[in-house]
């Protein structure tokens, strides 16, 4: 599975990316067919609520997933995406057999 991490308005550190990284691996456990994945992390303006947006799109053959969440921090919110798509892959799966 491809995987392209993006950040926007802010230089990711290592960590962050391979914060990232490990957890597509995981999600691509439950997407055995995934062509592949974008991570898009940006950072608001919005100082008082959650700034750090996550957006995660899924490429499956044939379909797309999408998944978009916005917290205090880029690890809870990219975790509240994954979960998101697990959601969406179990309606996929059921879908496709």
């Amino acid at each position: 599975m491809n995987v392209k991490i993006q950040s926007v308005k802010f230089d990711a550190d290592i960590k962050l990316i391979e914060f990232v990284e490990n957890k597509m691996e995981k999600l691509g456990r439950f997407a055995e067919n995934a062509i592949s994945v974008e991570v898009i992390l940006k950072l608001e303006k919005d100082n008082e609520r959650g700034n750090k947006v996550s957006t995660i799109k899924l490429e499956l053959p044939g379909s797309e997933l999408f998944a978009e969440h916005k917290s205090k921090s880029f690890e809870e919110s990219v975790d509240e995406c994954i979960g998101a798509l697990k959601k969406q892959l179990e309606k996929y799966k059921e879908k496709h057999k």
